[in-house]
């Protein structure tokens, strides 16, 4: 039996791989599902097993997971994709006969009504259709989506975003990554649904706020008509469907669906939460 985090070389992957390291769990007890060896060739010189599998190619994944093994699956960045690509590994993962099966979806689960949070819902009942032992961890925004992007705010002294005066209950990917290093390693977590969010909720105008704090500048919060947004993404670069899945991020968040502050996050960590300050400090510095 192994601890399997698929998508390892991603951003948060590769920190939960961190984690259950940090936790004492031995290296030659964890295996990571990678479409790339190479990029994994850190993680495997410490001892960590890769598996190479593709979620789009799904022949590939019949050797990603062994029976008893905990898997957290790691949702996709291809949205639009996802569906398909968590069915290819749900279905092998219930071909192998594994103990548990994680899931990264989004805070609220099935009440969550906005764009980008269909295909976690489609994947969660996937999972429950599958019969496999889960355990959901419906994550909330990361801090970093704001923090490691600092340029064109500081170029333009600006935050600009459509989402009101709506709180937004942010973590690191490092808390979250705690936490599912947790419900890997720990007991009395299967088929259960953990929303999992920050400890404190932020506004953006907050954002802002700090941001002049911490570099001596006045960066003004500019709320944005949702259309104006779309064009300021578009122009940017972002593709039109990606731009209006983000314009309606900030919507969700005006209408308070990323405010949530369960504690579930803190609890399973075993840590309160990174503070947004402590976060922008960090990007600062880079």
């Amino acid at each position: 039996m192994s601890i399997v985090v698929t998508g390892a070389t991603g951003h948060l992957g590769r920190l939960v791989v961190e984690s259950l390291l940090a936790d004492g769990v031995p290296a030659d007890g964890i295996a990571v599902v990678v479409r790339n060896e190479e990029k994994a060739a850190g993680l495997v010189a410490r001892g960590v097993e890769p598996r190479v599998a593709d979620y789009s190619r799904p022949e590939t994944l019949t050797d990603a997971f062994r029976a008893g093994d905990r898997v957290l699956l790691i949702s996709g960045s291809e949205v639009g994709q996802r569906v398909a690509q968590h069915t290819a590994v749900i279905d092998a993962a219930r071909a192998a006969g594994v103990a548990q099966l994680a899931y990264t979806g989004v805070l609220g689960g099935p009440d969550a009504d906005f764009q980008l949070a269909a295909e976690h819902k489609a994947t969660e009942q996937l999972i429950l259709d599958s019969g496999l032992p889960y355990t959901f961890l419906r994550n909330g925004w990361y801090t970093e989506n704001y923090t490691g992007n600092l340029a064109p705010v500081l170029e333009h002294d600006a935050v600009v975003a459509a989402a009101g005066e709506g709180r937004i209950a942010s973590a690191t990917r490092a808390d979250y990554a705690a936490a599912a290093a947790a419900v890997l390693t720990g007991e009395g977590h299967l088929n259960k649904a953990y929303e999992l969010s920050g400890d404190t909720a932020w506004s953006l105008s907050e954002y802002a706020a700090e941001l002049s704090r911490q570099t001596g500048r006045t960066i003004a919060y500019n709320n944005v008509p949702a259309e104006t947004l779309l064009g300021i993404l578009t122009g940017a670069g972002v593709p039109e469907p990606m731009a209006a899945i983000l314009v309606d991020v900030d919507h969700a968040i005006e209408r308070g669906l990323l405010a949530g502050t369960s504690g579930d996050l803190a609890r399973l960590a075993g840590r309160p939460t990174t503070p947004l300050a402590d976060t922008i400090a960090e990007a600062l510095k880079g």
